[in-house]
């Protein structure tokens, strides 16, 4: 198995400060700048999919013009990309919503407002203990 430095993940949130914040969180984990990516939104998540293999994504849910959850669905639908574990980032954490993302193949949330040590179990839990 790779080394966490080597996992490629994919940031996605339509507030620039909120992927700066994950991603030097993820760096602070341990993983390399250089394997972070960063979208805007789900259509712009679908074109950085199309031409990198990733090992996670964390997507928020609340973004236009396509959201995390219609990002979810799309990802689970192509086989190349079904497997890859999504975490979903809300500030809405309503039964309703866990329900929908869980019904659509999410792996786990990370609820806002969160911190270093939120991100850490969040991405333990895809990738095991981190050292």
């Amino acid at each position: 198995m790779s080394k966490i430095k080597d996992k490629k993940v994919l940031v996605v949130d339509d507030f620039q400060t909120m992927r700066r914040i994950l991603c030097k969180q993820l760096v602070d984990l341990g993983f390399t700048r250089d394997n972070l990516y960063e979208a805007a939104d789900g259509s712009e998540a679908l074109e950085i999919i199309k031409d990198h293999d990733f090992d996670l994504i964390i997507s928020d849910w609340n973004m236009q013009p396509m959201t995390g959850h219609d990002l979810l669905v799309k990802v689970r639908q192509e086989p190349r990309t079904a497997k890859i574990p999504f975490v979903m980032v809300t500030a809405e954490v309503s039964p309703d919503n866990v329900f929908k993302a869980k019904e659509s193949g999410v792996d786990n949330y990370i609820a806002k407002p969160f911190d270093a040590q939120t991100v850490r179990r969040k991405v333990e839990t895809v990738f095991g203990a981190l050292e």
